[in-house]
């Protein structure tokens, strides 16, 4: 085992990016006051300079303890994705360029779900979730399409303001799936339609407390195969290729016993 991978297996290199991603994220939250700015701003500057110097290093590093294959780091997502935060950090903070380079730097804190696997593992399961949330989210468009057509014949007239058109209608049935005082929409509607408490009663029913939960109900049957997954990669039998290096760092590592007992017995 080369020293890079000593490195990059070690508790200590990975607790000690975490930190300076933390730290990190600190300056950058304390560079958003303009009094502090004003009187600490080239430190902040320097810390920044300072921090994506660290990371930087931890990618070479990480490039190294795949040698001579460096092109393997980039099989891994999280790396080209922590690579290509460090890549975007790099952009010039002065000139044309600096609006982007100030949000690109923001983007460092992000690289913490990199550096815990539980947040990797609630990542992996949201992507993981994408294509079943497909059927989802057509079932919840269906529903939001018959109700705004719905709701554009029976309350045009009666609330112009939220059922006007197809398109305000379908904003109203977003801002009341929300629950963010689409009372006021309900009672206005009532005003004139006593039984108009049936239309939203029922799409408030179907589309939040359904819909949501069908949501939920996807991301948790996700994240339990996701972790079955990974428990299955941990406790998976070592591959051929696995083994044939353990075995040639074995005997590489008795060959320098062998060495340091022979120098010993001519000594």
């Amino acid at each position: 085992m080369s020293w890079a991978q000593r490195i990059c297996a070690s508790n200590g290199f990975n607790h000690g990016i975490t930190v300076a991603i933390v730290l990190n994220a600190i300056v950058i939250g304390l560079d958003t006051s303009a009094d502090l700015t004003a009187d600490y701003g080239r430190w902040f500057n320097l810390a920044n300079q300072i921090f994506l110097g660290i990371f930087v290093i931890e990618a070479a590093i990480k490039m190294m303890a795949h040698a001579p294959r460096v092109q393997d780091y980039f099989k891994d997502g999280w790396n080209v994705f922590d690579f290509s935060i460090i890549v975007l950090s790099l952009l010039p903070a002065t000139g044309q360029l600096a609006t982007r380079a100030r949000p690109a730097r923001l983007l460092r804190v992000l690289r913490l779900i990199s550096t815990l696997p539980e947040l990797r593992l609630i990542v992996a399961t949201l992507v993981r979730s994408i294509p079943s949330m497909g059927h989802v989210l057509a079932l919840m468009s269906i529903i939001f399409y018959v109700y705004a057509v719905a709701g554009y014949h029976l309350f045009h007239e009666i609330d112009p303001t939220h059922w006007r058109n197809l398109g305000i209608s379908l904003l109203s049935l977003f801002r009341i799936v929300t629950l963010e005082d689409w009372t006021d929409i309900m009672y206005a509607a009532m005003a004139a339609e006593p039984l108009a408490w049936m239309y939203f009663v029922s799409f408030v029913v179907l589309g939040t407390f359904v819909v949501v939960n069908l949501f939920i109900a996807v991301v948790i049957n996700n994240l339990d195969e996701a972790k079955q997954e990974r428990l299955e990669t941990l406790t998976s039998a070592p591959t051929r290729e696995e083994i044939l290096r353990e075995l040639k760092q074995t005997q590489q590592a008795l060959a320098a016993v062998q060495r340091k007992l022979e120098q010993l017995d001519n000594s």
